[in-house]
C-alpha cells in the first residue's frame, strides 16, 4: 500500500490483503515473545493467563490468514478476529476478536486513510460497548482510546501522511499504557484488588500497544520507509489527577484487565 492509501499491486485489495497477513504474523511472532512479559503483568492482578492466552490465539490467527486465498483486507479482518473469539480465553477473546470483527466491515472497499479512521473508531467503540470501560479505569481502553484519538486527528485535521499519523498513535498508546500505572483499577479481575491494583500495568492495554508497535513496523517495511521518529501527546488522557479521572469512570462491566 502506497503512503496515500493506494495499493502497488495490480490488483489492490489482494495486495492490501497481503500486507495485513503480513501484519498479523509480526504481531503472533510479537506476542510469542512478549509471552512471559505478559504473564508477569497480569500474575501483579490477574489469573496469569493472559500471556498464554493471547500468544495461542494470535499464532492460531496467522496460521489462518496465512491458509486464505488471494484474502482482502476485510476477509482477514474477520478471520483473525474470528479465531481470536475462539481460541483466546476469558474476555480477551470477544474484546479483542469480536470487536476486530465488527470493525473489519470498514475495510470492505481496501485500506485507505478514511477507511483506516473508519476501522479504528468502529474498533474503540466495540471495546468501550463490551467491556463497559471508558478512560481511567486501567483497562486496554486506556491505551486505545489515545491511540484512536491521535490518528483520527492526525489524518483528518492535521493531514499527516499515514504512517506518521499511526507513529503518533503508537507513541499515544505507550503514554496510555503508562497511565494505567498509578490509577486503581474499576473494571476486571484488578478491580477486586481496590487500591492494591494501583502501581501495576495493565496486561491487556500492554498487548494493545503490542500489537499496534507491529502494525507500525509492517507498515514502514511495505512502504519502504523508515519508521518516523515522533511522539503524541494526548488530551484525552488526564495529566492531572488520574485517581480523580478514574472515579468518574462507570462501575460494573466486562472482565477488561487481559485475561
Amino acid at each position: 500500500m502506497s503512503d496515500d492509501g493506494a495499493a502497488t499491486g495490480d490488483d489492490p485489495a489482494t495486495d492490501d490483503g497481503a500486507a495485513v497477513v503480513a501484519a498479523v504474523e509480526a504481531v503472533a511472532e510479537r506476542i510469542e515473545d512478549e509471552r512471559d512479559h505478559l504473564t508477569q503483568l497480569d500474575s501483579a492482578i490477574g489469573d496469569a493467563d493472559h500471556g498464554g492466552n493471547m500468544a495461542r490465539g494470535w499464532a492460531a490467527a496467522a496460521d489462518a490468514a496465512r491458509d486464505l486465498d488471494d484474502p482482502d483486507p476485510e476477509t482477514v479482518a474477520k478471520t483473525v478476529g474470528k479465531t481470536l473469539m475462539g481460541e483466546v480465553g476469558g474476555a480477551s477473546g470477544p474484546l479483542f476478536g469480536g470487536s476486530l470483527v465488527f470493525a473489519a466491515g470498514e475495510l470492505g472497499d481496501g485500506i485507505t486513510p478514511e477507511s483506516a479512521v473508519a476501522f479504528a473508531e468502529t474498533y474503540l467503540e466495540k471495546v468501550e460497548d463490551r467491556g463497559d470501560a471508558r478512560v481511567g479505569d486501567q483497562t486496554v481502553v486506556d491505551a486505545l482510546t489515545p491511540a484512536v484519538h491521535t490518528f483520527k486527528k492526525s489524518i483528518e485535521v492535521d493531514d499527516l501522511p499515514p504512517i506518521e499519523a499511526l507513529a503518533k498513535a503508537v507513541a499515544a498508546a505507550e503514554r496510555g499504557v503508562a497511565f494505567t500505572v498509578p490509577i486503581r483499577a474499576r473494571k476486571g479481575r484488578a478491580s477486586y484488588l481496590g487500591w492494591r491494583s494501583v502501581g501495576h500495568q495493565d496486561p491487556g492495554a500492554t498487548s494493545a500497544l503490542f500489537i499496534l508497535e507491529e502494525l507500525l513496523v509492517v507498515a514502514a517495511d511495505r512502504l519502504g520507509v523508515d519508521v518516523p521518529e515522533t511522539d503524541a501527546a494526548s488530551p484525552t488522557i488526564p495529566d492531572d489527577d488520574p485517581d480523580e479521572a478514574a472515579e468518574d469512570g462507570p462501575a460494573g462491566g466486562a472482565d477488561l484487565e487481559g485475561d
